[in-house]
């Protein structure tokens, strides 16, 4: 028997904020996508995402925990506690509107690394809350890379704890390692953040390689990365994180000005399909 196509996902958060969320999910429903993703806004927020994706049609794939103090989680005192107290509550507005994975970042920020028991404890917090939810968290790989092994490490055995794979973020922030093989065996993979870059581009690595381009507009090995899902056994959806917007001082976007936004996802959704069908 052939083996089924995966469903195909993408996020609405692509830029174009001109265009309603709920217009861009229409068009990403006619484009012939399967199911989206956004970011987490209190509120109504997610009950109203919730809404326009169901009368699409769309499978509510994920949320995208805040991620901007992340890196306070791993130090002392009320601000951590805080960055605490808003991952549960998006994992609770999750389970409340039916999204079964909240990504999180494990860290942003660069420069020294120091991994510790403060950010463990914190994040074993967060799990906990997560298996009461039903919510699975899928930590993503970003700069930092020694705070997800430590997380792997001390937290990967909780039945909440899983790994999102973002090939963008491991060609730039991870050095073209095997982030797929690293973190995603044994089950882990549970969600993707398809999206191609030109790789580290200067003497440092720095935010502004992280591109979010549309696949095969990068130097991205996509048959490479397909059978490394492979390997590990992922089926689920294969989901991506784009952008219409170039970093400061690039031009990397250059290449979808002429298009308005039902362009861009048509396009996407091209693109993204074009990654499913390597999968052998």
């Amino acid at each position: 028997m052939a083996k089924q196509p995966p469903l195909l996902g993408m996020g609405i958060d692509f830029g174009m904020s001109e265009v309603s969320f709920a217009d861009r999910i229409k068009y990403i429903a006619r484009a012939g996508f399967d199911a989206a993703f956004c970011g987490w806004k209190r509120g109504d927020y997610l009950a109203e995402i919730a809404r326009e994706l169901k009368s699409n049609a769309i499978i509510f794939q994920s949320v995208h925990a805040p991620f901007n103090k992340v890196n306070k989680l791993w130090e002392a005192g009320e601000e951590g506690d805080a960055v605490l107290r808003d991952l549960c509550d998006c994992l609770t507005d999750c389970a409340q509107n039916g999204a079964p994975i909240m990504v999180s970042h494990a860290w942003i920020g660069f420069g020294e690394q120091h991994p510790n028991d403060i950010g463990i404890d914190r994040f074993s917090t967060l799990l906990d809350h997560a298996e009461k939810c039903g919510v699975r968290v899928a930590f993503e790989n970003t700069e930092g890379e020694k705070y997800l092994e430590y997380v792997r490490d001390c937290l990967f055995s909780h039945p909440a704890a899983g790994f999102c794979i973002d090939t963008g973020h491991e060609m730039c922030y991870n050095y073209g390692d095997d982030m797929i093989t690293k973190y995603g065996a044994n089950g882990k993979l549970i969600a993707t953040h398809i999206n191609d870059n030109l790789g580290i581009t200067g003497k440092s690595i720095t935010w502004l390689d992280d591109a979010h381009l549309l696949p095969f507009d990068g130097v991205a090995d996509w048959q490479g990365v397909v059978d490394r899902l492979g390997a590990v056994g992922y089926d689920g959806i294969l989901t991506a994180e784009l952008t219409t917007k170039s970093k400061p001082d690039r031009t990397t976007h250059d290449i979808y000005s002429e298009l308005d936004c039902e362009g861009f996802v048509r396009l996407a959704y091209e693109r993204v399909h074009r990654v499913s069908q390597l999968i052998k």
